[in-house]
């Protein structure tokens, strides 16, 4: 009878644990311990030199009377609030439009996709920053057409508008994802619509937006994120101004943390503005009924 050949005591066992290794360790070292160093900071008083005094939730405490996070987290909600469904609305014309057959589409499609490539790096900013100076080209626009020019960095609502139109412009990565979604949708039930009498604006209602509903909400979950979390445009545009007009919770953390160096401080905002993006999105899941069965 032939023997049977049997694995060395612990290889079937561990041989898995042995592969994933690398993944723990990595996880462990940069996303859990960072973590959980957060939030003991955040319950600390400590500028990074001398030792850190264990306060509590004090620094929780301060912000609900801490006038410039209540001014940095209502600046951050309106501007989430005014950029994501204008990004939404925006990628999704532009993702039907890039959806069409045309000859050459694949270059239109690569061009509109170029601004998300360059990002808010230093030539974007600076080139975004001439646009708008008091003769810059959108206040020439505005003369053309016998508009009075605007003070775009002196106006509270202007300097946050400059702040979304240069996030609206890098709208690529949320048409891409709608773009893939729309050429999946198969031409037969626009075929068997156009038979029944259904145009092209009641076939996108009773078609297309029903069967995007979870790229749609894909979407809008990763704007939100994004948004909440904005620092570089308003940083690098504003400085925050005029008047703290769009001064962002990235901002104050950031502030907090290597200007004034309270980084108990800093990491407590932080760790208020990580439970309020989670809350915000479960509630969007809440009210479009969205569940682990709808992923």
């Amino acid at each position: 009878m032939k023997k049977k050949y049997r694995n060395p005591i612990g290889v079937k066992n561990y041989t898995g644990l042995l592969l994933i290794m690398p993944f723990i360790a990595g996880f462990m070292l940069f996303t859990a311990y960072p973590f959980i160093s957060s939030f003991l900071l955040g319950l600390t008083d400590y500028n990074g030199i001398r030792t850190a005094d264990f306060i509590g939730f004090d620094n929780y405490r301060r912000m609900f009377t801490d006038s410039g996070f209540l001014n940095a987290a209502g600046v951050t909600l309106k501007y989430t609030a005014i950029l994501v469904p204008l990004k939404l609305i925006f990628s999704l014309i532009i993702a039907l439009v890039l959806n069409m057959q045309i000859k050459g589409m694949g270059v239109y499609r690569t061009v509109f996709y170029i601004p998300s490539i360059l990002g808010s790096n230093l030539a974007v900013v600076i080139m975004w920053q001439f646009l708008f100076t008091s003769d810059g080209l959108a206040n020439q626009l505005l003369d053309m057409v016998g508009l009075a020019p605007v003070s775009w960095y002196g106006d509270t609502s202007a300097a946050m508008g400059i702040i979304i139109l240069l996030r609206l412009w890098e709208f690529g990565s949320t048409m891409i994802i709608f773009l893939n979604a729309l050429r999946d949708i198969p031409r037969e039930y626009y075929e068997a619509a156009k038979v029944d009498g259904c145009g092209k604006i009641r076939g996108f209602f009773a078609i297309t937006l029903p069967l995007l509903k979870n790229v749609i909400f894909l979407n809008l979950v990763l704007q939100v994120i994004a948004a909440m979390q904005e620092f570089n445009a308003p940083y690098m545009i504003t400085g925050g101004g005029p008047l703290k007009s769009t001064y962002t919770l990235g901002m104050l953390i950031y502030d907090e943390m290597f200007s004034y160096h309270d980084m108990g401080y800093a990491n407590a905002v932080s760790w208020v503005m990580f439970v309020l993006i989670a809350l915000i999105v479960g509630i969007m899941t809440k009210l479009t009924g969205r569940g682990r069965a709808d992923l």
